[in-house]
């Protein structure tokens, strides 16, 4: 492509094209970015990497890599890997050791490799990284113990496998002293990392503690102050500033009184972008011929990473954790090489290179076949593996509901016959002790508290149902988990409020979310009917008894809630849109004593839960 606008504009446009696919077919984006990388690369020729970015196309992967840590790095909350630390260090330690020490010796056998070339290979192959843990957790979904694992795994272990990867290539191209040259290296770029990562962490957790820059400023800021201290610590030690971002950002994620929020969500748009762009354009780069010509001892080095080098350093790591074997078998299994691993390889690859040293063309196509295969291959069956362990979480279909009244205790009570997870959360305790008499799970105190997000498991719950008559507190607890689960997943019930003045109604963005069963179904008005002897009802149609039939039998003492499908998917009625439950699905309703009542009935929702 001869205009660089057009190149850059087809890159972040098939950037996106990948990401919705992925979403849609249910795969990690990076097996889409990959295809298309290579596609627009060296099948098609329509992208040139090299040629459009020329020598500016590694400081940009740099920054981006970095860009991508922080942000990983400021998800990594201490609480969240409360027990299973050790887990943790021990694989970010002695198994990339035992990685590193199996994969090097397998490359210099299997491919004729020079030692110092193996022992590089291996380093760079201990790391896996965010950029493609993160999206196959997503559509793994392991149990959240594994999730926090391999999370905080795969973002500490990118700074430690760039650092190993360096010393190696200082040992390599040192002439005189090499050991004693490689320890120098170590200590300094260590000490850098940890000391300018802890200080700009520390420093800047104070800045936007005391709100020294304006709320417009933070994002664009933190940005580039993180960069700042990136390219200040390598200036200081070759290669240290992966360690010091995420140094950086682990300790921002924990700093008592530091918002990371809306920095998170900032960063997090850019690092799908980034993401995105960058595996497109480094797979754009791959050489085929290169690729072909390591022949079947490509395939040992492979198979010896995957199927040895992995289970064995999970298995020493885990001595001493009361991690069972089935987690273990998935924390072996999931192991997919990213974005470090190719702007590592492609980084060193040139530097020798341009000192002329020999067999440097079996680096970067050996290091793309790792990446390729173990995202590919994890990609395809890290669902299926996952299953047959019994380590894949629930989809999340079930329903945190916000309020402990009489009708939420009844409604609760019926979506668990239909077995539906379910809980309820409230910060009174009387509702709370009657549910938990009905046994109902349940959450007593503020879900927004720091102690809810420690304690209280999302990852079954895809939608948030806001019932209860704390009006000050409903909207806070509706933008709080819209914020955590995503726009349409919170729903409230109505105000009722058309009568009053302008000055007292709620905000339009708020009043959208009130919808839920009925624009006239108010918390008084359920707690009224359940507490007149209201019941409610689930109904199965069928061939004979369709909607239709249904209406007609309960339009009248009826308040629709929700309708299930076969496969177990909950849609609950709205005011929003109206779509035809259909044969096979069931209908649960609130059914009114009184038969001459005229209850308005609810249309049908729009949104679908999270799969």
């Amino acid at each position: 492509m001869s205009e660089p606008i057009i190149a850059l504009v087809s890159v972040g446009l098939i950037s996106i094209a990948c990401q919705f696919l992925a979403y849609k077919i249910k795969l990690p984006a990076i097996l889409p970015l990959l295809i298309a990388g290579i596609i627009v690369g060296p099948v098609t020729g329509i992208i040139d990497a090299d040629l459009l970015f020329g020598d500016l196309l590694f400081p940009i992967v740099s920054l981006s890599v970095a860009i991508i840590l922080f942000e990983g790095s400021l998800t990594l909350k201490f609480n969240d890997i409360s027990g299973h630390g050790s887990m943790v260090r021990n694989l970010c330690t002695v198994g990339t050791l035992i990685t590193w020490m199996i994969a090097a010796p397998v490359a210099h056998y299997a491919l004729g490799m020079s030692w110092q070339m193996a022992f590089l290979f291996g380093a760079i192959v201990t790391v896996t990284g965010p950029t493609v843990i993160v999206p196959m957790l997503r559509t793994v979904r392991p149990s959240t113990k594994i999730a926090n694992i391999l999370r905080w795994e795969g973002i500490i272990i990118d700074p430690i496998g760039a650092l190993l990867a360096v010393l190696v290539f200082e040992y390599i191209i040192s002439t005189q002293d090499a050991l004693s040259h490689t320890l120098y290296a170590f200590a300094k770029t260590i000490s850098v990392g940890v000391i300018v990562g802890a200080l700009s962490g520390y420093l800047m957790g104070i800045v936007l503690r005391n709100n020294w820059i304006p709320h417009y400023l933070v994002n664009t800021a933190v940005l580039t102050l993180m960069l700042g201290a990136f390219e200040g610590s390598n200036i200081i030690a070759h290669e240290s500033g992966l360690l010091t971002v995420t140094i950086m950002g682990i300790w921002l994620a924990n700093m008592k009184r530091v918002e990371v929020d809306d920095i998170l969500e900032f960063k997090e748009t850019l690092s799908v972008l980034l993401i995105s762009g960058l595996f497109i354009l480094l797979a754009s780069r791959i050489e085929w011929s290169a690729m072909a010509n390591l022949g079947w001892g490509s395939v040992v080095v492979l198979l010896f990473i995957m199927f040895v080098a992995r289970p064995i350093s999970v298995f020493i790591s885990s001595l001493g954790t009361n991690l069972n074997w089935r987690e273990l078998a998935l924390l072996s299994w999931i192991a997919p090489r990213g974005i470090v691993a190719a702007a590592v390889s492609a980084l060193f690859a040139l530097k020798l290179e341009a000192l002329n040293y020999a067999q440097v063309e079996l680096l970067v196509p050996m290091v793309f076949l790792v990446i390729i295969a173990t995202v590919v291959i994890q990609s395809l069956t890290s669902v299926k593996v996952a299953k047959i362990f019994g380590q894949r979480a629930p989809a999340p279909y079930g329903f945190l509901i916000f309020g402990g009244g009489l009708f939420s205790r009844l409604f609760a009570k019926e979506l668990i016959a239909q077995d539906i997870e379910v809980r309820i959360a409230d910060t009174n305790w009387e509702s709370i002790r009657l549910a938990r008499m009905d046994n109902i799970p349940t959450y007593y105190g503020n879900p927004m508290s720091e102690h809810a997000e420690r304690s209280l498991d999302l990852s079954l719950y895809g939608t948030v149902l806001v019932m209860s008559p704390y009006k000050q507190l409903n909207p806070l607890v509706s933008y709080h988990f819209e914020h955590e689960l995503g726009k349409g997943a919170v729903l409230g019930l109505s105000v009722n409020e058309p009568q009053k003045r302008d000055s007292h109604k709620v905000s339009e963005s708020y009043a959208a979310k009130l919808c839920l069963f009925n624009e006239d179904v108010t918390y008084a008005k359920l707690a009224s009917y359940a507490t007149k002897g209201g019941t409610i009802k689930t109904t199965r149609l069928s061939d004979e008894f369709n909607y239709e039939d249904y209406e007609k039998e309960y339009q009248k003492r009826s308040i629709r809630l929700c309708a299930i499908e076969p496969n177990g998917k909950v849609r609950m009625f709205t005011s929003l849109k109206n779509i035809q439950p259909k044969s096979d699905w069931r209908i649960v309703s609130l059914i009114t004593e009184d038969k001459t009542a005229d209850v308005m009935q609810p249309t049908f929702d729009k949104n679908n839960l999270p799969s």
